[in-house]
């Protein structure tokens, strides 16, 4: 029994980071606020074609999820892989589309911080066996 306590302790950590608090977290906090905070105003104050539409709503959907810090490496990598497919498809200004992909390619590797739901539903437990007697 102790080897499967020690394998589900080794693939969470695998996973997510090491969910730093204090300043480091509030700092992962203000990136993660800065990140998704336009894509869910762009996908909710979209009116364009339809195909442009779905992605962008599909984006903000995906941005919600950053912010508040709940499955954040796929989230931020599902972010920057489109981010950076827009900046490829709206050649007149690219450069808004690579600055959020690299956000979000950043909070993909770095993690979420002490200051979500990753960290509250994943983060580091104690547990407690109790000794044979």
């Amino acid at each position: 029994m102790p080897n499967a306590v020690a394998f589900s302790q080794a693939t969470v950590q695998r996973l997510f980071s090491t969910f730093p608090c204090g300043l480091p977290g509030a700092g992962l906090l203000l990136l993660r606020a800065l990140t998704a905070t336009p894509l869910i105003r762009a996908g909710l104050l979209t009116a364009s074609s339809p195909a442009p539409v779905i992605a962008d709503m599909v984006t903000a959907g995906v941005a919600a999820l950053l912010l508040i810090g709940l499955w954040t490496p796929l989230a931020a990598g599902v972010i920057a892989v489109a981010e950076f497919g827009f900046a490829f498809t709206h050649p007149a200004d690219p450069w808004t589309f690579v600055h959020v992909g690299v956000l979000g390619a950043a909070l993909a590797m770095l993690g979420p911080g002490g200051c979500s739901l990753d960290a509250r539903l994943f983060g580091r437990k104690q547990i407690q066996i109790p000794p044979i007697l």
